[in-house]
């Protein structure tokens, strides 16, 4: 069997994890301890986020003709992927947060719904808050004023029986 035909299942498993992905980040996670990849791995699992370690040349090859394209310049090195195919910050927020207590891990870059974006513009996304905490303030935002009137309203209605 000829290399090519053993390279292309790969190739096809990370185009087909980056098509439809919210947001791909690519980091340096050369130093890191086996302890602290474990950690690292289980974090962004319970958060739905693909993290796998590729050879960069497959990566190239499946990053070809998609959004990701502009994410090849900074394939060298050992390199590792982050796929969020529901939350867009989900894996610059976890590999952010996890990178200040494991300084050897680096956030190169990232397309973030089809943006590309370089590591200082990927350390600003990783300051969004996720979408559960945003729709969470969104509502206590339209809640709060609604509370307070019922709550002036009923004061007026106890005040005029008293």
């Amino acid at each position: 069997m000829a290399k090519v035909e053993l390279k292309k299942p790969v190739i096809d498993e990370i185009a087909a994890n980056i098509a439809d992905a919210q947001s791909v980040v690519i980091v340096d996670y050369c130093g890191l301890t086996v302890e602290q990849d474990t950690k690292l791995r289980k974090e962004l699992r319970e958060n739905d986020v693909i993290y796998k370690v590729y050879k960069n040349t497959m990566m190239n090859f499946a990053f070809k003709g998609t959004d990701c394209e502009s994410l090849s310049q900074h394939l060298e090195g050992p390199n590792a992927i982050a796929i969020s195919k529901t939350d867009a910050t989900a894996p610059a927020r976890i590999l952010a947060k996890f990178a200040k207590d494991a300084k050897a891990l680096e956030i190169k870059a990232g397309i973030v719904e089809g943006t590309y974006y370089d590591a200082a513009g990927m350390e600003a996304i990783s300051k969004i808050p996720s979408r559960e905490e945003l729709l969470g303030k969104l509502l206590g935002s339209i809640q709060s004023p609604i509370a307070n009137f019922a709550r002036v309203i009923s004061q007026i209605a106890e005040a005029k029986e008293a």
